[in-house]
């Protein structure tokens, strides 16, 4: 047994009540920072599915891992910042090159040639890095509520990420979203944000879930992943969106009080790629709408892969 799968034996001890165990776990390193990655299932279709913002870990995925294991290989990995992974304080860590390159070294650990790309929000950014310089790599890309600045309706966080290093007497509402009152109130700007990101009724569990997770990383990682290097002009993001090559999907929530949904929109226009809306949907639609979210990623995956989605299409359609 290799330690990879050892540890992941022992990680089904620890943890009973998941629905789905990992099949194998690893690190990689990459300039001195360890990022931990899990794969479930094997086989046709590999499905990477890469970070959101470090606010949260690889649990965010929980609702699509075990569905899309029984039918390929679903890999998913802990940002840096979070998880099991490392938490460096640099901001230049955090850089989205940085997180492309982690999903591409996940993807050489894993032995997987070539993946379809799922991603959320500020994942956007390094998978469309990904998908744009490794063309040869990604069979398809999938855009969940994408954090990208391709419309100028880009909603309430960008706005408040102007003034992140403002000194302010007050903070109300989206004024929570600045550097000094994490360092003191993380808690408190964790169950604004998770409430913001879930606006549905009866989301008890996945606030409960995503304000746990947001507490796993430290105020100093936390604010060095919100000064780190990212897609920062519309000209650089649709410079990226001409160089894709594979098939696209994007969804977003119709009630995104995070990401304004007509961001998502701007990417499908200049991927030409398709658009699903979830009426009634928040940010994060992963968790809320588990099963919708499934059902449109597998049929995507079965028409725009369909060489490589042989196995799934059955099972998915």
């Amino acid at each position: 047994m290799t330690a990879s799968v050892a540890a992941a034996s022992a990680e089904r001890a620890s943890e009973p009540s998941r629905a789905c165990y990992p099949d194998e776990t690893g690190y990689v390193d990459r300039d001195g920072v360890r990022v931990f990655w899990e794969r479930y299932g094997k086989g046709e279709p590999a499905v990477l599915f890469v970070p959101p913002w470090s606010v949260v870990h690889s649990r965010c995925w929980k609702g699509q891992l075990p569905y899309f294991a029984r039918h390929g290989c679903a890999l998913a990995f802990d940002p840096r910042g979070n998880g099991r992974s490392d938490r460096p304080i640099e901001p230049s860590a955090y850089d989205e090159t940085a997180f492309a390159a982690d999903a591409l070294a996940v993807l050489d650990a894993a032995g997987i040639e070539r993946a379809a790309l799922v991603t959320l929000s500020r994942g956007a950014q390094r998978s469309l890095m990904l998908a744009a310089h490794h063309p040869e790599r990604v069979t398809a890309a999938c855009f969940i509520a994408p954090s990208l600045p391709l419309s100028s309706k880009s909603g309430p966080r960008t706005a408040a990420e102007v003034a992140f290093n403002a000194r302010r007497r007050t903070h109300h509402g989206w004024e929570k979203f600045n550097r000094h009152y994490w360092r003191s109130n993380q808690r408190e700007f964790a169950e604004f944000f998770v409430a913001q990101v879930f606006p549905e009724r009866h989301s008890s569990k996945q606030i409960e879930d995503s304000v746990g997770w947001a507490l796993e990383i430290g105020p100093d990682a936390l604010i060095a992943s919100e000064l780190a290097t990212r897609i920062a002009t519309r000209e650089e993001a649709e410079a990226l969106c001409q160089r894709l090559r594979c098939p696209v999907l994007v969804i977003v929530g119709s009630d995104d009080r995070v990401v304004n949904p007509a961001c998502g929109r701007a990417l499908a226009e200049s991927t030409g790629g398709e658009l699903v809306v979830i009426d009634g949907a928040g940010h994060s639609p992963t968790a809320r709408f588990p099963v919708a979210v499934n059902i449109a990623l597998g049929a995507f995956l079965a028409s725009a892969v369909a060489g490589d989605a042989g196995a799934m299409r059955t099972g998915l359609r």
